[in-house]
């Protein structure tokens, strides 16, 4: 009998115990009457021997991810291992001639050269810093930096090169220029580090917070900072006779270029204020001067130093300087500007669904926006209590329930409110209103804020949010009877399924409907971070398609009640049509989207099925041998099954209805393909599903910004939409290059070939299918 994998792993095990055994024995162990003895005398009569190679040879009996340990050797005894004077690990170890502190003369007289090469080093740590990492390996490294934070300037007469903290008025390249550069460098830098500070964000994840008990001259106002970039620029436009017009005309490049970026974070909040696009765009402008007058500058690396770690972050290991170019710190910053001005379109959106619209289409380019500029639109949406600088939570969240379930309805009157007597049925529901707004608030803004957040991250905190949308369903049912009370409302009645009356619960079916879409949202973004192995596409896109079904069937639900509170209404009003109208129109196009991601992913989910019965797919479940299909699904269904509804299928249900790819496990891998009968009607179905889908999102392409609640976006949305109709064409290509080989009867590993390379769009994977030649 084979042996199995516990078998082989306990005799290597065994065989390296015993191989270091007969190390170990050879060794002098101290007994007890050692221990009583001078340590000075024990440490002459032991020695040491070398187990170096000995330990590598019995470690290669070992395989990879094998590991064995030692239950006395915790992790003290491995921390107490490493070794203080090692380079690599101690912070406070010098080489021998080496002193502690730099000796970088930080007042010796600069050339104008050396001012640009220095500017555009700190241009390249700054940007550095926005991409994730800490100061202490950028920023803070600067030597002319740290001179003018620390000691800490109580005025900013004080923030000095020299010791003494006063001003210097001979040598004006450094004091005038390159301190106004440093001063409105560091101040840009406050204003991002607090901007950032304020909203939600993860350390280390995206963005390093620490300044290493230094102050940002948080205190200084930026108006006197601005008066020395002004001054500076003054100095520099009048050394005409001194410096060429190339080396004045880049300096000068520079000091505008810090003095707009100054600006536009210092108007981050106020993006109506003309100076804020006008500050970004002289950004956008002044860049590509920058990058075309580098070579007039001269590299001072000696003014950059590792060593100022030391002071700054003396507890951790030290860490190498980071290096930036001066190309991508260019780009970052040229996308930074661009994305600044964008964003001024948030104010743009009307409505919850609008705003949520802009929040993906802005967010899911690529590369994703900076932190900063993630960090920024979360405060756009929501500071102050107040959406957009101008709306109310509370009437944001109505505006949504009335163009989902409650189009001019009673509910959603902001004029209940000012109803004060007790008995009258207005003043109950608004307390119940109020109730469920409080109730209802921060999940909803929760939903914009982990949009603003990074994918990875976006999709884990989504799996926390939908259990408590789950949990506020349930709560939104108990209000939607105690308010049926007050409302009067009557039920409909389908005698075909039941003659139980059919109520509309207004809100749980919207909590229910904001739950389905972040269920959605979690499978997608599965696709888009690569977490699904190529054997689960045809599963995860078959439960898209499942969900996406139930959504779809939940809109048609809710379009049911609507249609019937108007048709109760005799005579509406102008107000009141325009409600319904504007609602159902919306219900509509959601139908569509629903309909278009059930099609989709219902023939990409038999477009792999088709593939895996024909070998085509690069599967290697032997490279797993510690997995079941069963125990993957339990796996990537976790975060459902906690809930209420949708109910999560079996594992059983679901391989039969996605079989053979992911059949139980104790079904025969190697079995033959299924009759052609059978496989015909497979592919039949899924090219079925593959045109309807393509006919679906071509009519989503054509729909008005007002309708498809864009606006403000429709450039980035329509763009989007168009490379899901390209990975539409590519899977009908895909399925026509089968149903050919079919017919010459070559549908096999022998006359078809697939791989899956980039998609044209993230969340829709499309396997490239070639005739072999």
């Amino acid at each position: 009998m084979a042996a199995t994998n516990g078998d082989v792993i306990a005799k290597d095990a065994s065989k390296l115990h015993d191989n270091l055994e007969e190390e170990s024995s050879s060794l002098s162990v101290p007994n007890h009457d050692q221990a009583n003895k001078n340590p000075q005398d024990l440490h002459h009569e032991s020695k040491a021997q070398d187990v170096t190679a000995a330990f590598t040879e019995a470690a290669s009996a070992l395989h990879t991810g094998q590991l064995v340990k030692d239950r006395f050797f915790t992790l003290f005894e491995a921390v107490g291992a490493l070794e203080i004077m090692d380079p690599k690990m101690d912070s406070g170890f010098l080489l021998p001639g080496e002193t502690l502190e730099d000796d970088y003369d930080v007042l010796r007289t600069l050339l104008p050269e050396e001012v640009i090469g220095i500017m555009d080093q700190m241009l390249c740590y700054e940007m550095a810093w926005h991409m994730g990492h800490p100061l202490s390996q950028s920023l803070f490294t600067s030597i002319y930096i740290d001179r003018l934070l620390w000691p800490e300037p109580k005025t900013l007469e004080e923030a000095q090169f020299n010791n003494q903290k006063k001003p210097q008025f001979q040598n004006p390249f450094l004091n005038v220029v390159l301190r106004a550069y440093c001063l409105a460098l560091i101040k840009t830098c406050d204003f991002v580090h607090r901007r950032i500070g304020s909203e939600q964000y993860y350390e280390e994840e995206d963005f390093v917070t620490n300044v290493y008990n230094r102050k940002l001259l948080t205190d200084f106002d930026v108006s006197d900072i601005e008066s020395l970039l002004d001054g500076a620029v003054v100095w520099v436009s009048l050394q005409r006779n001194s410096i060429n017009s190339e080396i004045r005309n880049a300096i000068e490049n520079r000091l505008g270029l810090r003095k707009s970026l100054l600006a536009a974070v210092a108007l981050d909040l106020d993006v109506v204020n003309p100076n804020y696009r006008y500050s970004w765009g002289q950004c956008s402008e002044l860049l590509p001067i920058l990058l075309q007058s580098t070579s007039s500058g001269v590299s001072v690396e000696n003014a950059f130093s590792a060593k100022i770690q030391r002071r700054l972050a003396s507890s951790v290991p030290p860490r190498p300087i980071v290096k930036t170019s001066i190309e991508d710190a260019c780009a970052h910053l040229s996308m930074l500007s661009q994305h600044g001005v964008e964003i001024v379109r948030v104010y743009d959106c009307r409505g919850g669904n609008n705003t949520l619209n802009f929040a993906w289409s802005f967010l899911s380019r690529k590369p994703q926006p900076s932190v900063y500029i993630r960090c920024l639109l979360q405060s756009l949406i929501f500071t102050d209590m107040r959406i957009s600088g101008t709306t109310s939570l509370k009437r944001f969240i109505f505006e949504d329930l009335e163009e989902f379930v409650l189009p001019a309805n009673l509910l959603v009157d902001l004029r209940n409110s000012d109803v004060e007597a007790p008995h009258d049925r207005r003043f109950r529901i608004a307390k119940c209103m109020e109730n469920f707004i409080g109730r209802t608030g921060q999940s909803y803004l929760d939903i914009f804020r982990i949009i603003c957040m990074n994918r990875s991250r976006m999709r884990r905190m989504l799996c926390h949010l939908i259990i408590d949308w789950d949990n506020l369903q349930l709560d939104a049912e108990e209000l939607d009877t105690e308010l049926r009370t007050y409302t009067k409302e009557e039920p409909l009645y389908d005698t075909s399924t039941s003659s139980d009356p059919l109520w509309s619960f207004p809100l749980s079916s919207w909590a229910y409907y904001q739950k389905l879409h972040q269920m959605e949202w979690i499978i997608q973004l599965g696709f888009e971070l690569e977490i699904y192995q190529v054997d689960e596409l045809a599963g995860m896109y078959w439960y898209l398609q499942h969900l996406a079904h139930i959504r779809l069937q939940h809109l048609e639900r809710m379009q049911t009640f609507a249609t019937s509170n108007l048709a109760r209404i005799s005579k509406p009003t102008h107000q009141q049509s325009a409600a319904y109208g504007r609602s159902f129109s919306f219900l509509k196009f959601s139908m569509l989207e629903a309909s278009a991601t059930q099609s989709f992913a219902e023939g990409l989910s038999g477009l792999f099925t088709l593939l895996n019965h024909l070998s085509l797919l690069p599967i290697q479940n032997d490279t797993f041998p510690y997995s079941t299909l069963s125990l993957r699904y339990s796996l990537r269904m976790r975060s459902f099954f906690s809930l209420s509804l949708p109910e999560v299928p079996s594992y059983a249900s679901f391989a039969s209805l996605v079989a053979p790819l992911s059949a139980s496990e104790d079904s025969n891998q190697d079995s033959a393909p299924p009759k052609h009968e059978q496989f015909s009607l497979s592919l039949d179905a899924a090219d079925q599903a593959l045109k309807m889908g393509r006919k679906e999102w071509d009519a989503i392409s054509k729909t008005s910004a007002e309708v498809a609640r864009c606006e403000g976006c429709e450039m980035w949305w329509r763009s989007d939409v168009r490379d899901v109709l390209r990975a539409c064409i590519s899977a009908n290509l895909a399925i026509l290059t089968i149903r050919k080989a079919l017919a010459q009867g070559k549908a096999d590993s022998s006359g078809l070939t697939s791989e899956i390379g980039k998609p044209y769009h993230a969340w829709w994977i499309v396997p490239s299918v070639r005739a072999v030649s």
